[in-house]
């Protein structure tokens, strides 16, 4: 005898057997293709490469600009220098300040040769350093070991040893310079050539970046 179930109401349902009439189907589930892998198009490598050659291109003007207008990287290559600078140091020359006020006494600049250098073979392009001295209007003479400004002897703490020569008196012209090299008998500055004219100078030294153990502000 076949079961009966009751719903939760108390009326008789189907016969349990008359459920099973029949299988359940179960429906056909599709398969989702898969997407195929993309691939990065030829033209956005060709896009990246073209970036980073606008990138490069802008670095490379700023550092022009910099060099040109800001500062710039010098060596030293020669003793004239001495004891201040020492051959092979590197330095930052800065070329700002002398756009907003003229070079002082003792500032360490960096210049093109002067015209009666250029006359004896040296290139426009073959700079020079020295300290100045004298400034425009100034009397200069060198004697008995000591540089004189305006009759006025100089303390010189930071020359290799006193010049063993004499020069001048002489005034400096208007617009010029007189330099000279901390190694003041190994130099080759205004007491063989003459003035500088200020309109040569191309920038101030202001650090010294190598070598590591001298690394500092140039004075």
């Amino acid at each position: 005898m076949a079961s009966e179930e009751k719903d939760l109401t108390g009326n008789q349902s189907r016969p349990l057997e008359s459920m099973v009439e029949g299988t359940v189907q179960t429906p056909a589930v599709t398969p989702i293709p898969e997407s195929p892998k993309k691939t990065a198009p030829l033209g956005g490598f060709w896009q990246q490469i073209r970036e980073n050659l606008q990138i490069l291109a802008i670095a490379l003007v700023l550092a022009l600009l910099l060099r040109v207008f800001i500062a710039e990287p010098r060596y030293i290559p020669s003793e004239s220098m001495l004891p201040t600078l020492e051959t092979g140091d590197r330095l930052v020359i800065e070329k700002i300040s002398y756009r907003l006020h003229p070079p002082a006494a003792r500032d360490i600049v960096v210049f093109a040769p002067p015209p009666q250098l250029q006359v004896l073979g040296y290139g426009k392009d073959q700079a020079f350093i020295k300290r100045v001295i004298g400034l425009s209007g100034q009397m200069v003479e060198i004697r008995n070991g000591k540089v004189y400004i305006d009759r006025e002897p100089q303390p010189e703490k930071y020359i290799a040893e006193p010049p063993d020569y004499r020069w001048g008196p002489e005034k400096v012209p208007e617009g010029q310079l007189f330099v000279m090299g901390d190694n003041r008998n190994n130099s080759n500055d205004s007491h063989v050539w003459g003035f500088l004219p200020k309109e040569n100078i191309i920038g101030r030294a202001i650090f010294r970046f190598w070598p590591p153990r001298r690394i500092g502000s140039v004075k």
